[in-house]
């Protein structure tokens, strides 16, 4: 037997994991996308093709706000503090590709405190969610079926990255998440299990018609404007998206994980609570404020947005939330994009604020991802637009990439302090 061969489990078993993988990412999907809008609906009466969910809060009387995330804060605190004290240890998607193993329980438990936080407008994403419970079911079906340490990572990863096709029903940006981020592999094997893994997902969570996009956005036209823009901002947004991506990791580190949770959450969440009686995108995953983004035609109330959900995004993870930063990170980058894109207009017209909040989104969050493709392919999914401008939204992602890596080599101290892995 070649060697090479040892690493592999037969063939007829690798299948069915990958088939189960996908399988469970999809149920797991539907039923964290069906959790989340079952609670928007209790917190802020948004039914179903009637309002999107910042159309629904706007409506709503902003003490409802201050009270919905007042009680996220208190479900979210109460929770993880009963995990950390009487479950087992969280292990990260991370650290279960490199070959540890998930609690089930603990991990459904830790992963629906992040959608119920979410679903009651907390401001972080709700991704995490179903990449961890999702990656949980795809090792625990791994080891059901024997499947060799090299399988059972491939497995692992692509299980992680259909969870976060099926919740968002973006089949090739679950796809590319495994491979660029958690295998870092393009090995054939991996990369049609994590094709057929994510496809299976979107299929069982969404059946074969394609949703409405994400974010609505106008079909964009490029420009030499901008083009120059692109040339010129990625850089800027690139280490914008790197300091966003330190913020974060520190705050991680640093976020409580005893009793303090008790205080911390209930109180910052009715902070963020107070702030949306004025700015009421700041509430959810980031997708109402890039949509502002996207629609922004003023440079006051986009800045007054935009400052918004980075403070509410980075205090939520500060007070011991766990989540994603995948959708506010785009909400940031779009909004920025659009804030610059709408100055640079002043002096060069004839460009949408949408294309400029677009290439914004994509190279911000290239910087804070540090997966440029991800990135890219996540925004096109999203959108369903933006291959009329890929040439000025590549030059941007060059110009974010060397600047995010420039800062990693000629700056690795700023907003970094040193500490412990944190393994949620």
């Amino acid at each position: 037997m070649d060697p090479a061969d040892e690493a592999h489990t037969p063939a007829l078993r690798f299948v069915a994991a990958v088939t189960l993988a996908g399988l469970t990412a999809g149920a797991t999907g539907w039923f964290f996308v069906h959790l989340l809008h079952l609670l928007e609906r209790v917190a802020y009466g948004m039914a179903d093709g009637q309002a999107t969910f910042l159309e629904a809060v706007a409506s709503t009387d902003p003490r409802r706000r201050v009270v919905a995330l007042a009680l996220a804060g208190l479900i979210g605190g109460l929770s993880w503090f009963l995990i950390r004290r009487h479950g087992r240890p969280i292990v990260s998607v991370t650290d279960a590709v490199a070959g540890w193993r998930m609690p089930l329980l603990t991990t459904f438990l830790h992963s629906t405190t992040q959608v119920v936080i979410v679903g009651l407008g907390a401001a972080i994403g709700r991704e995490t969610a179903p990449r961890e419970m999702s990656a949980a079911l795809a090792g625990f079906v791994s080891d059901r079926l024997g499947l060799t340490a090299e399988d059972r990572r491939t497995i692992v990863a692509c299980g992680a990255g259909a969870g976060l096709a099926a919740v968002y029903s973006i089949p090739l940006s679950g796809a590319v998440f495994a491979l660029e981020i958690l295998l870092v592999n393009l090995a054939p094997r991996s990369v049609w299990s994590a094709l057929a893994a994510s496809g299976i997902a979107v299929l069982l969570a969404d059946g074969w018609s394609r949703p409405a996009p994400f974010y609505t956005v106008p079909e964009l036209h490029p420009t030499a404007s901008l083009l120059v823009w692109a040339v010129l901002a990625g850089p800027l947004l690139g280490v914008l998206g790197h300091l966003f991506h330190r913020c974060v990791h520190r705050f991680e580190i640093d976020r409580p994980t005893g009793a303090g949770l008790l205080v911390t959450m209930p109180v910052t969440f009715t902070l963020v609570g107070l702030v949306a009686v004025w700015v009421p995108s700041v509430l959810g995953n980031g997708q109402s404020s890039a949509q502002v983004a996207f629609d922004a035609t003023l440079v006051a109330p986009l800045a007054l947005i935009v400052v918004a959900r980075a403070c509410a995004t980075l205090a939520t993870i500060r007070s011991g939330a766990w989540g994603g930063t995948l959708t506010p990170a785009i909400a940031l980058g779009a909004g920025l994009g659009a804030l610059t894109g709408i100055l640079w207009s002043m002096a060069w017209p004839g460009t949408q604020v949408a294309a400029f909040a677009l290439v914004g989104a994509a190279a911000f969050l290239s910087a804070s991802m540090r997966a440029p493709f991800t990135a890219l392919v996540l925004v096109l999914e999203f959108t369903q637009q933006g291959v009329q401008i890929l040439v000025p939204a590549l030059l941007a992602l060059a110009g974010a990439v060397a600047a995010s890596s420039w800062m990693e080599t000629h700056a690795p101290g700023l907003l970094r302090r040193p500490g412990p892995r944190d393994a949620g």
